[in-house]
């Protein structure tokens, strides 16, 4: 029987990849058999040497996402470099952290560029591509704060509801058309976005008491949703968002 989360063959681009989840996905995706291109600002070292050690090639890309500027040229070096683009993993991204009362413009803006503006026009590009050669994966990474507010984060809670909202219109245009759109929200992970609230130990402690599973997510705990959605075993999944959180939204 054909293994359905078998990825041989297949390209998938992962932005920001070079630490955190970015890595974690990348490698899990490479342990599934497909080809990484790595896009982002940071050289992606040690992500190289853990999917060549799978066996599977790997493309390191430069790019700054907090503009539109690189989108068409990451899709292009991609398809270049590996043969294709069949899946896109929307995984770079910001946080700024101030009271909302004192919000500055310029850190809503730079949030918003890097998640949620730049995500659609990559995205789009990439679409184009896949729609051209018959079909692709799209999983764009949410937040919980795709679902709650939070807390001293206005423009990251907003971006991040945003993607949960471009996951479903772009999988409405583009399921008919062979194309899954689907996003993850990771819960608490122990990542560089998450490392002052790990520092902060009432606010450590008070996140570790709510998630049922008692611990942070580590990066590799992302790995299995992504391979479902990137592989053949999702094909009927379209437009949801799948917390991958310790349990943290059912308490």
């Amino acid at each position: 029987m054909t293994n359905p989360f078998d990825l041989t063959g297949k390209v998938a681009l992962v932005t920001g990849a070079n630490t955190g989840i970015g890595q974690g996905i990348a490698v899990a995706l490479a342990a599934a058999g497909a080809d990484i291109a790595a896009a982002g600002r940071s050289a992606p070292t040690e992500t190289r040497a853990a999917v060549e050690a799978l066996g599977r090639r790997f493309l390191s890309i430069s790019a700054d996402f907090g503009s539109t500027e690189p989108v068409q040229r990451v899709v292009d070096e991609t398809v270049a470099g590996l043969g294709g683009l069949d899946i896109l993993v929307n995984n770079a991204g910001i946080i700024r952290r101030q009271d909302s009362i004192a919000f500055s413009e310029d850190d809503w803006d730079a949030v918003m560029n890097t998640n949620l503006k730049t995500v659609f026009f990559l995205t789009q590009a990439a679409a184009r591509h896949m729609l051209a050669s018959g079909g692709g994966k799209v999983i764009n990474i949410a937040s919980l704060l795709s679902f709650q507010g939070g807390i001293r984060v206005p423009s990251y809670t907003a971006s991040k509801s945003g993607l949960a909202g471009l996951t479903k219109i772009l999988a409405n245009e583009w399921a008919a058309k062979g194309i899954n759109v689907n996003a993850i929200a990771p819960g608490y992970f122990d990542t560089n976005n998450t490392e002052a609230l790990r520092a902060d130990e009432a606010r450590n402690r008070s996140i570790l008491e709510r998630i049922p599973a008692g611990r942070w997510g580590q990066p590799s705990d992302i790995g299995g949703a992504a391979v479902f959605l990137a592989s053949g075993a999702s094909d009927y999944v379209h437009g949801v968002t799948l917390p991958v959180d310790g349990g943290w939204l059912a308490r």
